[in-house]
Order: C-alpha cells, then sequence, then structure tokens
C-alpha cells in the first residue's frame, strides 16, 4: 500500500469534502428555512467529519490519528441524526435524505476500514520513525 502523504489524498476525508459541498449548497439554497440552530448544526457536524480527519493525519502518529477517525466517525452519526430532523420537519425530500444519509454511512465505512487497518498496522506514524543516527 502506497504511503499517504498528505491528509487530501485520503479517501475518506475527500468523500466528507463531497457531502459538505452538497450540505452547504442545500444551506445556501434556503432549504433549512431560517432555523439557525439546525444549520449550524448540520454544518459543523459535516465539517467535523473532514476536519478531525485532517487533523489527527497531521497529529503524525496512528494513536491520535485513529482517536480523532472515530471523532469524524462519530460526527457522521450526528450527521445522519440531524438529517432526520431535518427530513422531519420538511426541509429535505426523502431523495434528499437517503442520498445525504447512504453518503454519510460510506464515509463511516471508509473511515472505520482506515481506523482497522491503522489499528493492525506496523508503521506508527511519521512522529514514531527512527531518524538516522549521525555518525563521526
Amino acid at each position: 500500500m502506497a504511503t499517504i502523504e498528505r491528509f487530501e489524498e485520503i479517501i475518506s476525508w475527500k468523500e466528507a469534502r463531497g457531502l459538505n459541498k452538497v450540505i452547504g449548497k442545500l444551506i445556501d439554497e434556503g432549504k433549512f428555512k431560517q432555523s439557525y440552530r439546525l444549520i449550524n448544526q448540520i454544518e459543523g457536524s459535516a465539517g467535523s467529519i473532514m476536519d478531525n480527519i485532517a487533523e489527527g493525519f497531521e497529529r503524525g502518529g496512528n494513536k491520535e490519528f485513529i482517536q480523532f477517525l472515530y471523532i469524524a466517525k462519530g460526527s457522521c452519526g450526528e450527521l445522519r441524526s440531524q438529517l432526520f430532523r431535518a427530513l422531519d420537519r420538511n426541509y429535505i425530500n426523502e431523495k434528499e435524505f437517503n442520498d445525504l444519509s447512504v453518503h454519510a454511512m460510506k464515509i463511516s465505512s471508509l473511515i472505520q476500514k482506515l481506523i482497522t487497518y491503522l489499528e493492525h498496522s506496523e508503521n506508527k506514524g511519521i512522529k514514531y520513525k527512527q531518524k538516522p543516527s549521525k555518525t563521526s
């Protein structure tokens, strides 16, 4: 498996970014009818997914990365719950709900696969790599 050098290369981050674009478009179109609290919550949880993947990766160690991936995964669940609220208030229709919910579940699955890989990886992260010793 190739080494990922930037968080922008992580598939789950790319998918989360795509989901954010869709959520942002719905908000900008006025789908949430001035429900500012729900707008803040749904935008926050959608952003939290990609932000926690990025922050965890940048920490440089698998243990911290895994911790942040679990937070991102939790944000996927939070977003899905908020989508039910939006559906129940008729802010989004059934198709929008299904599309967004399936996308969030796909991201959650990708994150879990990355967690499982990292938990079994011999590579513990860049901050734990042995630095070559200087010999004189």
